[in-house]
């Protein structure tokens, strides 16, 4: 089977989700700048998947009557799953996954507070589906994948979901709520050693008054939760910080209520070009892309940085100076990030293949790895890298692994068929499909032996239908395939 080059097949691993063998020949001779360029620069417009869920030649849902992703969470998991195998733009899906790890948001506590129905719009409602048109939290993160970061904190800022799950519904002038303050700074922006404890009652201050209400008539299905500035209830005092927030000051001045909400815009403002935020973004990208194993250089931080400030903190050119820096290329960080269970079925499911399977059967497994979409343990996301490796996650890829190359056995063995050589041509088919890199000699070795056991090679349909789905489920249950 045919492989592109290791630094496309890198790319393709980090900042997508692996590739399909028929994605692989259209990518076919494309240089590595075009395919980042093919990447980056996707159309929002031409990503729309969805009329595909349901229909032949894709990876399948499992419906309990209507398929309901705007209304029921499961549907929602499983339309997201479905996005990131078939979408065109695998950068759009990739950063979306990014951003809903940096504002974690979980349902569990939504729909504990507005109802699963209503949580489930608030999380992952489709506009152009939804009877109010509301729009879902991961769709404003699909929506600003690569757009202008200070825009999307604004957008978080006035968010729903976030209104609920942070409790800005609840911040009123007479008692104001400090937890998305406090986020903001700690873990949104620029971290928890660069503000003191007086900031984070001075932004829960300056976020008074941004709460939400019922558009429409409750309980009609066109009636949505909704960002509401409620002037009566902000806080119309004199904010001081630690650090610049206005025009180099430290102090937001007092302003009437009807112009209060500009107190938050402003604290947003300052955060997002706070050049702090520019290293913590710089390193957090370092991590999703380049690697975890080993830490980023300053100079690497300092050139990131600076394109994310010089950029007006646009995201598109950011990662794009991600993807194409000497870091990023240097073959020592390929396979040097730990495979999030999303990624490592996603992958699994483009390499090894997905016809009558339904994306419904990866929700528990990937559970079982460790993690849930749209239900992040708590408000600092998931803990990532080695921690994804436990025992019982493990053990739960291992299982998935055979039950993915069970399930598409006949595929495998049709696609093997110009492989069948010897138990080496077969061994190596596998290898490429999955695109790991060259094993050791003494591991393909042992791959072949595994081939020859059992009687004399003779590479008949009965031996490719059981020693290829067998290499499939070794291989992507090797340590190897565990890294991205």
């Amino acid at each position: 089977m045919a492989r592109l080059s290791p630094l496309v097949e890198h790319l393709l691993r980090r900042a997508g989700f692996g590739t399909t063998p028929a994605e692989r020949s259209s990518l076919d001779g494309m240089e590595y700048f075009e395919v980042v360029s093919r990447l980056v620069d996707f159309d929002p417009a031409e990503t729309d998947i969805d009329d595909k869920i349901g229909t032949p030649g894709y990876v399948g849902i499992t419906a309990r009557g209507a398929f309901s992703p705007n209304l029921v969470i499961n549907d929602s998991r499983q339309r997201w799953i479905f996005r990131m195998v078939h979408s065109p733009a695998p950068l759009q899906e990739k950063m979306a996954l990014f951003w809903h790890n940096h504002f974690a948001t979980a349902f569990s506590k939504i729909s504990g507070i507005v109802g699963a129905t209503d949580g489930t719009r608030m999380m992952a409602a489709k506009p152009s589906e939804d009877p109010g048109h509301a729009r879902g939290q991961i769709e404003l993160f699909r929506e600003y994948a690569l757009g202008n970061f200070r825009d999307l904190l604004l957008e978080v800022a006035k968010d729903p979901a976030m209104l609920v799950w942070l409790d800005g519904r609840t911040n009123t002038k007479a008692k104001p709520q400090e937890n998305f303050g406090r986020e903001l700074m700690e873990l949104f922006t620029f971290g928890v050693a660069n503000y003191v404890e007086t900031d984070v009652y001075a932004a829960a201050r300056v976020f008074t008054g941004w709460n939400m209400a019922t558009v429409g008539v409750s309980g009609q299905a066109d009636a949505y939760y909704s960002f509401s500035y409620v002037a009566g209830q902000h806080d119309t005092g004199e904010k001081i910080f630690s650090f610049p927030v206005l025009n180099g000051s430290n102090r937001i001045p007092p302003r009437s209520a009807q112009s209060g909400m500009q107190d938050g815009v402003d604290l947003i403002n300052a955060l997002a070009v706070h050049p702090e935020t520019a290293k913590r973004m710089a390193r957090k990208l370092w991590t999703w892309f380049v690697s975890e194993t080993d830490a980023p250089t300053d100079e690497f931080i300092a050139r990131i940085s600076d394109v994310y400030l010089h950029s007006n903190t646009n995201m598109k050119a950011t990662v794009r100076a991600v993807l194409v820096s000497p870091e990023f290329m240097d073959a020592k960080h390929y396979y040097a990030r730990y495979s999030w269970p999303a990624e490592y079925v996603v992958r699994m499911l483009k390499e090894v293949g997905y016809l009558g399977f339904s994306v419904n059967d990866a929700i528990t497994p990937m559970l079982n790895m460790g993690l849930q979409l749209y239900e992040p343990p708590d408000v600092a996301g998931w803990e990532l890298g080695p921690a994804w490796f436990s025992t019982g996650g493990m053990l739960s890829r291992m299982n998935f692994a055979a039950q993915l190359a069970t399930n598409q056995k006949f595929a495998l063995r049709d696609a093997a068929r110009p492989s069948k050589a010897t138990p080496d041509s077969l061994t190596t088919f596998a290898v490429d499909l999955l695109t790991l890199p060259e094993p050791s000699s003494d591991v393909h070795g042992t791959l072949v032996d595994y081939v020859k056991a059992g009687g004399t090679w003779a590479g008949s349909d009965a031996q490719l239908l059981n020693k290829t789905a067998g290499l499939v489920h070794l291989l992507t249950g090797s340590g190897e395939y565990q890294f991205v």
